[in-house]
């Protein structure tokens, strides 16, 4: 990753020097860059080989942020950005921070704040992203979230969700940081306003990010297992049963703290009974989802206390 920070450098550099006298083709060079960089989460999502995007992604991000240097109010490699270090910080930073939990503690804490950073460099990128249209927009989300996010249109729900996304990921891994953990509302804000506007965005995504938000709304946790189970079912049929996410999610959110290993496994193996190569553009993230299935089938014996057999 060093060995190709300079070659970032040098393409931003080269659209830097071009003659001032050719200032707008100057900006339409940067803005081409943008556009084609913002559109390259297409290609990721449908690749099959995990490790590859794993190794391939920080080099494309730092080549974002050093465009938008650039071209600051880019929309939509914003969004490209803010997804992109989203996806990344859970797909391969924080499932290995997880894994080096019962094999080095101290590396594993250190791994985990991490992941909180990178989250929270995805969140503010969404922020940026949201301002574009929306003066102000990340002031007024802190003193009146529902009033902010009522500014919201259908052309934002991209960005309301991939925020709230990173937001809500950050806030899950900062169990000792309380003044994080109180912005809780404003990820609720976010997510109801994406749902209000586009149920059905990227396949179910946000039903499935429900999943396990809906258990930590205030209320009755009767109310709150009906509410996720609620998500989960939209989600599944949204997708047209293609997606890996819900049921992987709700195998974590449900069935592991009601200690009902039967409903564990049941959709864990569903899940990887999903042909990833069905849906291209689920392709990456299946993939990913089901290697995470398979990481927690192998910790059984850890997850829940079986029954013994003779």
């Amino acid at each position: 990753m060093q060995a190709r920070a300079p070659l970032t450098r040098t393409l931003v550099t080269l659209l830097c020097a071009l003659p001032s006298a050719g200032c707008f083709v100057r900006q339409y060079a940067v803005n081409s860059l943008g556009d084609a960089l913002a559109g390259t989460g297409t290609s990721f999502a449908a690749d099959e080989d995990p490790d590859l995007i794993a190794a391939a992604v920080p080099f494309s991000l730092k080549l974002m942020e050093s465009v938008l240097e650039e071209t600051p109010r880019h929309r939509a490699l914003l969004l490209a950005v803010c997804r992109g270090f989203t996806q990344y910080a859970f797909a391969f930073v924080q499932q290995e921070a997880e894994a080096l939990e019962d094999v080095d503690y101290a590396a594993a804490l250190e791994q985990n704040l991490r992941v909180r950073k990178l989250y929270l460099r995805a969140r503010d990128y969404g922020l940026r992203g949201l301002e574009t249209r929306h003066k102000a927009f990340a002031r007024e989300l802190q003193a009146d979230p529902l009033a902010a996010v009522a500014r919201a249109k259908l052309r934002d729900v991209p960005l309301l969700y991939w925020t709230a996304a990173a937001w809500g990921s950050a806030i899950s891994v900062s169990k000792d940081d309380p003044a994080l953990i109180g912005e809780l509302p404003i990820v609720e804000a976010l997510i109801d306003r994406a749902l209000e506007l586009d149920e059905a965005f990227d396949n179910g995504a946000i039903h499935s990010f429900l999943i396990s938000y809906e258990l930590n709304r205030p209320g009755d946790p009767e109310r709150q297992l009906a509410a996720s189970r609620r998500a989960f079912e939209r989600a599944v049929l949204l997708s047209g049963g293609l997606s890996v996410a819900p049921l992987v999610t709700y195998a974590e959110a449900v069935a592991l703290p009601a200690g009902d290993h039967v409903e564990f496994q049941r959709l864990l193996h569903e899940a990887l009974a999903i042909d990833p190569a069905a849906a291209p553009a689920m392709q990456l993230s299946n993939l990913v989802l089901q290697r995470r299935a398979r990481w927690l089938l192998e910790r059984l014996d850890e997850l829940f206390l079986l029954p013994e057999t003779d």
